[in-house]
């Protein structure tokens, strides 16, 4: 049977052939000055693709509330967005050899598909408020992910504080034996320090989760265009209402939620070290899932800690990510700057690094095995020196004169130490406070409304 040739079948072959850079006109670039330009962007921008379809049929919405599209054209170009989206889900969408990025790329479907119409889709927005929307909904929704995993990891800290806060261990200062602790304060200690990284993630959040369509090239555009549609179709909770602003937040934005996801990596990283030095034969107060340490291809008694050592490596690779970020934008001035475009390949892989680490450091916590008879070995006896001073204290004796009778007898071998604790005070061994940190997460994590970004993006989709 002959293949159809109906009117849109003919305008997509007419189309085939366009020029693929949305700027392009008499002059051709020279190959190796595209390439380096380009850089990444055509890999990087995979990962934004989503994003740009969702905010284009956002901006073709609010065009035709001005007058600049007809009902007509914006049904069939959210139709073919939808298919394009569709398309992306499948992992079928491709950035084509020669076409800069995922901006030109959807624009170029949309127009070998609906001609003149497609054309129409960029009236009163820029690739620099393009890029910019497309930025922020990715950061929303890769930082919404993130919240998750972090409150994921925050709930099996807390559940093995609970579980194991009557078993104590060592606490050290210059990693020299010093007082007891529990492996209750030892897990509750990285939750709340997650809670404190979670308030950096819900500022990072509400900076990013401002609309800056409509700021065009910085500055603004002669269309009337309806912000406040845009940002309510897209859930946004307000708009980047300064235009020239708008485009300040380039790089400001990355880097204010590079700054978080650093926080988070920077618990992260203290906690592996922990686990490391604590799983060694030296320590032995944890023991790690034996199908998550590696062997030894000379020594068969080796378990090594890889999974921590490589999250503390990835980690403090994200930490030195705020100022990556920084010395590429501390000097630039107002205005656009294709300096900006490198920030993308520092910034979009972050995530998947620290999603990454969160979900070995949750599957690890939830089975790790703690030692119960730390205390069997004599070489801790002395971190009961402090509690054997404040028992003294306590029937009357000089707290001065306590503290130098212990210390002579550590001294003369002949300190005997009752191993018992009698810390009452909030925080402390026998009142871990996790309810109250717990609160502290929970209420933080529910203050960012992520379903309102989740459903705005779903009823754009037509879900």
């Amino acid at each position: 049977m002959a293949r159809s040739t109906s009117p849109r079948n003919t305008v997509c072959t007419i189309y085939m052939t366009m020029a693929k850079k949305l700027w392009e006109k008499n002059t051709t670039v020279n190959p190796e000055i595209e390439r380096f330009t380009v850089g990444r962007d055509r890999e990087l921008d995979l990962l934004l693709a989503r994003y740009d379809v969702i905010g284009s049929i956002a901006h073709s919405t609010m065009l035709q509330s001005i007058g600049l599209l007809t009902q007509e054209e914006t049904e069939s170009l959210h139709c073919e967005l939808r298919n394009i989206y569709s398309t992306i889900e499948d992992g079928a969408f491709v950035i084509e050899d020669g076409v800069e990025d995922v901006h030109s790329q959807v624009e170029l479907m949309l127009t070998r598909c609906l001609g003149d119409t497609g054309k129409k889709i960029h009236s009163g927005r820029s690739r620099n408020d393009q890029v910019l929307v497309d930025l922020k909904l990715f950061t929303r929704n890769e930082l919404q992910e993130v919240c998750a995993a972090v409150k994921g990891l925050f709930d099996a800290l807390i559940e093995q504080s609970e579980k194991h806060k009557e078993i104590l261990l060592p606490g050290y200062t210059h990693l020299q034996v010093a007082m007891p602790s529990s492996f209750g304060l030892w897990f509750g200690a990285y939750a709340e320090s997650l809670a404190d990284d979670m308030l950096f993630l819900q500022a990072a959040y509400r900076m990013c989760n401002r609309n800056p369509l409509g700021s065009a090239a910085g500055y603004g555009s002669s269309f009337p265009l309806n912000r406040t549609m845009t940002t309510e179709l897209l859930g946004f909770d307000s708009m980047n209402y300064n235009v020239v602003y708008a485009q300040m937040g380039r790089g400001k934005c990355e880097k204010n939620v590079a700054f978080a996801l650093a926080s988070v990596a920077g618990t992260l990283s203290k906690m592996a070290f922990d686990a490391c030095m604590f799983n060694s034969q030296n320590f032995g107060f944890v023991k790690l899932p034996a199908e998550c340490t590696t062997g030894s291809s000379i020594m068969p008694h080796k378990k090594n800690p890889d999974v921590f050592e490589i999250m503390r490596a990835k980690c403090n690779r994200l930490q030195a990510l705020p100022m990556d970020i920084t010395m590429i934008m501390n000097n630039l001035p107002s205005g656009y700057f294709r300096d900006l475009q490198v920030i993308k390949e520092l910034f979009l892989p972050a995530f998947a690094d620290i999603k990454e680490c969160l979900s070995m450091a949750t599957y690890i916590i939830e089975r790790i095995e703690v030692n119960k008879e730390i205390l069997n070995d004599s070489r801790y006896d002395t971190m009961f020196s402090v509690e054997e001073v404040n028992r003294l204290a306590t029937e009357g004796m000089p707290f001065r004169d306590a503290y130098k009778k212990v210390g002579l007898d550590i001294e003369a071998g002949t300190f005997t130490p009752h191993k018992e604790v009698h810390h009452t005070h909030e925080g402390s061994i026998g009142n871990l406070c996790n309810k109250e940190i717990r609160e502290i997460m929970y209420r933080t994590y529910d203050e960012m409304d992520f379903q309102k970004a989740r459903d705005a993006e779903q009823t754009l989709l037509g879900r």
